[in-house]
């Protein structure tokens, strides 16, 4: 057995409903008669609106999914860059050995 949520209509749609089940009443439609199409009316509405927050939800996902998948190469790169390469790494050793042997160098000269 599913359990439904069950979602509160709002004034305004049954407001709405009920415009629309009078606007289209036939001569001889009973008040009963008029109030089930609302009622049909207020139900139509209320699916409606909720397929369209599915499918808002579903293009917010994919605006999130194409933002980082463009965002990925850029972080790599970035990444990338941010590393330093073998020589560059040598450097700051190789100029201390060399101020290393200078300084002994000047103290047995």
């Amino acid at each position: 057995m599913k359990n439904k949520q069950h979602q509160a209509i709002s004034p305004q749609t049954v407001s709405e409903a009920e415009r629309i089940a009078k606007a289209t009443q036939k001569p001889g439609q009973t008040k009963d008669q008029t109030k089930l199409i609302a009622k049909g009316i207020e139900k139509g509405i209320a699916e409606y609106k909720k397929r369209e927050k599915a499918k808002a939800r579903e293009r917010d996902k994919l605006k999130k999914r194409t933002a980082r998948a463009k965002a990925e190469p850029e972080m790599e790169t970035s990444v990338s860059e941010a590393q330093p390469n073998s020589t560059t790494s040598l450097l700051p050793w190789v100029l201390l050995l060399l101020s290393w042997i200078g300084f002994i160098a000047y103290l047995l000269v």
